[in-house]
């Protein structure tokens, strides 16, 4: 039998072939309770699948906030997933999935939970170009690219939980982040990530340091570009570092996650001096190990504008 550290060593080794857990749940239907769609989470936000607590209403609290649940001495919001999304529960909210975020930890009110699968990211298409978006980064093919395969909307957690607690700070202040950063002339800091809340925060972030930057939404678009850069860095008989100063990329990604991207980066001998920053909502000293074990430069959690300058001007040595 399996013990617990096990189980996690084996979710962690996934990450090295471009590999993931997705935990798939149902939040009901349309308004007459028909069509419940598969929803999905990465299993490594999950902290705990849980029936249903008693939950305490909170006075003046933010529309789709249930309350508050005391779980093992921790007072958790519970926000209730269906009704941002637009879905009725048939049978009610029986499940709360305890996810660690972004700093931050919180309960899912879900009708559901069906099953985890292991998946292939390049199972996984972005959702950016389809009718979707919105909240949803991606959609995952759960049998394969096979017709009829089963369907799966990876939800945009960034984006729920940013609307759900709007900060009343300003997410990049000008004030606060420090001095313009100093990089080579026609250099350009390479980012990718699949939300688009995190990718407007990060770009906020680079023009208040001045930083020029190209955004992709995937790893292998990232990847692509690189590749692209580099060959006509080359043919002009100059290194990639003269047009690719650094690589910023996010760990949960469709077709290619941060952690392949990295890898493939770190391997390839062209780009032993490019550095690599992941900046991710998944924490935990689990992930902060294997992070390291792919050979990035540096690890920030999402989303503090001032740390992320930091790191950036640490890497490129701007002070």
């Amino acid at each position: 039998m399996s013990t617990v550290q096990q189980e996690v060593d084996e979710r962690t080794n996934l990450t090295g072939s471009n590999k993931f857990e997705l935990l798939l749940f149902r939040l009901g239907g349309d308004t007459n309770g028909d069509r419940s769609e598969l929803f999905g989470i990465n299993v490594f936000k999950v902290r705990e699948i849980v029936a249903m607590p008693a939950i305490t209403a909170v006075a003046g609290s933010l529309p789709h906030m249930l309350g508050v649940v005391n779980l093992r001495g921790q007072i958790i919001p519970v926000i209730d997933l269906p009704a941002v999304v637009g879905c009725t529960p048939k049978t009610g909210l029986n499940i709360m999935l305890v996810t660690e975020y972004a700093r931050t930890t919180q309960g899912f009110a879900v009708e559901s939970v069906e099953e985890i699968v292991r998946l292939d990211w390049s199972q996984v298409l972005s959702a950016e170009n389809s009718a979707v978006g919105g909240m949803v980064t991606s959609i995952a093919r759960l049998d394969g690219d096979v017709e009829n395969t089963r369907l799966a909307q990876v939800l945009d957690v960034e984006q729920i939980l940013r609307e759900i607690t709007p900060s009343d700070t300003k997410d990049v202040d000008p004030d606060t982040i420090g001095d313009k950063l100093l990089m080579k002339e026609g250099a350009v800091i390479l980012a990718a990530d699949d939300s688009g809340v995190a990718r407007s925060l990060i770009e906020q972030a680079l023009n208040a340091i001045g930083a020029p930057f190209i955004m992709t939404k995937t790893g292998k678009e990232a990847w692509d570009k690189l590749q692209s850069m580099t060959a006509a860095s080359l043919a002009d008989g100059k290194p990639a570092s003269d047009k690719v100063a650094m690589i910023l990329t996010d760990l949960e990604m469709p077709e290619m996650d941060g952690f392949t991207l990295t890898r493939k980066i770190k391997q390839d001998d062209r780009y032993k001096n490019l550095p690599v920053i992941i900046h991710s909502s998944l924490s935990g000293s689990t992930n902060e190990e294997h992070i390291k074990s792919v050979g990035a430069d540096a690890y920030v959690a999402k989303f503090v504008a001032e740390e992320l300058a930091a790191a950036i001007r640490k890497i490129l040595k701007n002070k």
